[in-house]
């Protein structure tokens, strides 16, 4: 099981993983966990829509953009909180 994925320079422990072909397009689903301390980076982070993708467990790597992403909490500004966020990345044709 993949349990961490990094996006640009970030890495992230994830709680599942999914991985499919779209039209000969890498396409992943991934679901993990974020805290009120690492809410703002993360939110940060996702903002930016496009990344470099790599799975290292699966020796996957592609350029990607979110597709379609959202949290169980909407308001993770309050303290010791912990959202859960579902997130799918499909490849960008190059």
């Amino acid at each position: 099981m993949v349990s961490e994925i990094r996006l640009d320079d970030t890495s992230i422990q994830i709680q599942s993983f999914d991985a499919k072909k779209v039209n000969d397009l890498h396409q992943i689903s991934i679901v993990f966990n974020v805290t009120s301390e690492q809410y703002h980076d993360i939110a940060t982070l996702l903002y930016r829509g496009t990344f470099d993708v790599q799975v290292p467990e699966n020796e996957l790597s592609f350029k990607g953009t979110i597709t379609n992403y959202f949290t169980s909490v909407t308001n993770l500004y309050e303290k010791d909180q912990v959202g859960q966020y579902n997130v799918t990345l499909l490849e960008v044709e190059q």
